[in-house]
């Protein structure tokens, strides 16, 4: 089993301190949700996390492995997927070609070890059918279902995904929540930030909520809920499940 850690997180821009002490941890096929209001520095940290922002101080480690000082594509190598709140679609490549194009990047594969990948995470994700269509046409629910196979075409031990949720239809949501706990199933941790507080904290096994730059709580959904002051500056006092 892997961890993957977050330690004494911080980040300042110019006089401000966005972050400040933020230590989280995700181990292999744990759903985590990173919650908090706008502007509370969820966002900063998991950029942090990502390699996306450089943190002024803390570590970021995967096991005994530290890749604070890594870019993002070291930190993918290392095993950290992600998959960004915007579409990361190739608009005017096929299915099959954006994610043969991740494919391409694991120079362990050969020819025929990318091909049998690629079908297996067509197959895995139901988008066999949709191979041949181009990134342009899909619909939200499709694109996100390309998107984490892509993000798994790097073969992750954890995937960081970015307002999952965000952009796409009730149905999809579902749908959405399937791939996560089968990404769980598989063995693989899963980081969540979300702006909809009702579809992570379902899933979520842990979550740690992120006020002004701290960490004010963490837990399961019940002792979140139960949190006076996550109720205060966050959820409100009617907020339920």
């Amino acid at each position: 089993m892997a961890t993957l850690k977050a330690q004494h997180l911080a980040k300042s821009y110019k006089s401000r301190q966005v972050v400040r002490d933020v230590s989280l941890s995700i181990d292999s096929g744990q759903i985590v949700g990173l919650l908090g209001p706008n502007g509370a520095g969820k966002t900063t940290c998991f950029y942090m996390i990502v390699g996306l922002v450089q943190a002024d101080q803390g570590r970021v480690l995967i096991d005994d492995l530290d890749v604070s000082h890594q870019p993002m594509h070291g930190r993918a190598k290392a095993g950290i997927g992600y998959l960004p709140q915007e579409a990361s679609i190739f608009r005017k490549l096929s299915v099959a070609d954006n994610i043969m194009a991740i494919l391409e990047t694991r120079k362990e594969l050969d020819k025929a070890g990318r091909r049998k990948e690629l079908e297996s995470l067509l197959q895995e994700f139901h988008i066999s059918h949709i191979r041949d269509n181009l990134g342009m046409s899909l619909s939200g629910g499709e694109r996100r279902r390309v998107e984490i196979a892509r993000a798994l075409a790097t073969n992750p031990k954890f995937i960081l995904l970015d307002e999952p949720f965000a952009g796409v239809d009730p149905i999809s949501v579902g749908d959405i929540k399937q791939i996560i706990y089968h990404l769980k199933a598989k063995g693989i941790g899963v980081l969540i930030t979300d702006h909809n507080v009702r579809e992570t904290l379902d899933i979520c096994e842990t979550a740690y909520i992120v006020n002004d730059g701290q960490l004010i709580a963490e837990g399961d959904a019940e002792t979140i809920l139960a949190n006076d002051l996550v109720k205060e500056v966050y959820l409100g006092h009617e907020f339920r499940l």
